[in-house]
């Protein structure tokens, strides 16, 4: 009973210091935009600038969060920004894994880039305890569908000059028009040697953003929010209690207590992440498939499987587990399906790339219209035995019939490098 207790915050900024804080995704430009805001700000202001960056060791894909400090005066706080009064979420599922406006203050500002449009959406997709806060603390939230206009430019995923523009129009720091003149100078110098393509791209970016920025009148009910039962994977007890908070951002408010005595962090535990960060992922088209299983084979992450069950092994199987008749003597009597687990995918799109079939039988498809179903199929594939005698394993049909041995790599989209495990 030696504990000392500790007060939560301890704030030491200057007053009239305006604090930010982006929640990104590893590769779609976050941190680079925010470094820029701070040079376009620093340069051109007599304000002073501050900004700490925190990343994942899950490099490409991986959470980013990076905290901004725009003020008068000097900044000497060295610590991260924990009562922001602008908060972005560059990644609309994050509003289900990460605590994202924790500490955000009064009639602060929430910019969400989502495929989100109305109240009624965001009724549907967030989560009780956030709908809660951003009504009881009278949030101004504001919503985006910036990966659709980076899309329409060119831009791919790189959706960091939107947000970038829809910061300086919602976070107050300098007057609006005098920002984007000077980010699209800051564009010029920066992307100039890439050739005018590029420039003109990002310029487009920044020109779309003001017309597709929504704002999201919180209605005052969700101030009584409830969240309803969650069906989540059952779990070992340290995943639960150690694991799943570090993954949350909540590893500092962990007791010792909560860790094993001789430090050692169990094995197989990255299958229980489920990060789902990929933008797209690939649908199977079961009629036009060929059952080749190459798709399978290119997949560095595993994370899509085929799949061979009998008629028993179904009889449980989820209304939207639609299966055909598997092909090949060997195969005869089983049905196949080809199995997306779309919380692991990167959405590297090697499957659909390489799938020979006259008529795609891989289609990308956006994460969020996919998730609903696929979770509960890929939670009902793993039920279902492997059939791992059936054909040789020296062909690639055969191959991919075997149990996975480089699953949840954590490796960039498209890659089967492990950073760690």
């Amino acid at each position: 009973h030696t504990s000392l207790d500790v007060q939560n915050a301890f704030e030491t900024t200057p007053k009239g210091t305006v604090k930010c804080k982006f929640w990104g995704l590893g590769s779609d430009g976050t941190v680079g935009a925010n470094k820029s805001a701070i040079k376009i700000i620093g340069d051109n202001t007599d304000l002073y600038a501050q900004g700490y960056f925190a990343y994942d060791s899950k490099k490409s894909g991986g959470i980013t969060v990076s905290h901004l400090r725009f003020g008068k005066n000097k900044i000497q706080s060295c610590y991260l920004v924990d009562t922001p009064s602008f908060v972005a979420c560059h990644k609309s599922n994050y509003v289900n894994i990460y605590d994202i406006i924790e500490g955000i203050k009064e009639e602060g500002a929430f910019l969400l880039n989502s495929p989100w449009t109305s109240v009624a959406d965001m009724e549907k997709n967030l989560p009780a305890s956030l709908k809660r806060e951003l009504a009881q603390k009278k949030i101004q939230f504001y919503t985006i569908d910036a990966v659709t206009i980076a899309g329409k430019v060119g831009l791919g995923q790189r959706i960091n000059m939107i947000m970038q523009t829809a910061f300086f129009k919602l976070a107050d720091v300098l007057p609006f028009e005098q920002a984007i003149a000077l980010l699209k100078e800051d564009i010029k110098k920066t992307y100039g040697n890439k050739g005018d393509k590029i420039v003109q791209m990002n310029i487009d970016a920044v020109d779309q953003t003001l017309a597709n920025l929504i704002k999201i009148e919180v209605p005052d009910v969700w101030k009584e929010s409830v969240d309803g039962e969650k069906n989540t994977e059952p779990a070992p007890d340290f995943v639960k209690n150690v694991m799943q908070p570090i993954q949350s951002q909540k590893g500092d408010t962990l007791p010792v207590s909560a860790f094993s005595v001789d430090g050692v962090f169990p094995v197989e535990t990255s299958k229980y992440e489920k990060r789902g960060v990929a933008i797209t992922v690939p649908e199977w088209v079961a009629e036009n498939c060929i059952q080749c299983n190459q798709c399978a084979f290119v997949c560095p992450h595993a994370a899509i499987i085929p799949i061979l069950a009998t008629d028993d092994e179904l009889k449980q199987k989820p209304e939207a587990f639609q299966t055909v008749p598997a092909t090949g003597k060997e195969l005869k009597g089983f049905h196949f399906r080809m199995q997306v687990n779309t919380l692991d995918c990167q959405g590297c799109g090697n499957c659909a790339d390489i799938c020979p079939a006259k008529k795609p039988a891989l289609v990308m498809k956006p994460l969020e219209s996919q998730t609903e179903k696929e979770v509960q199929n890929h939670r009902f594939s793993q039920t279902i035995s492997l059939k791992e005698s059936l054909m040789p394993r020296t062909s690639v049909k055969g191959s991919q019939l075997q149990k996975p041995l480089m699953e949840f790599s954590g490796a960039c989209a498209g890659c089967g490098e492990t950073p760690w495990r």
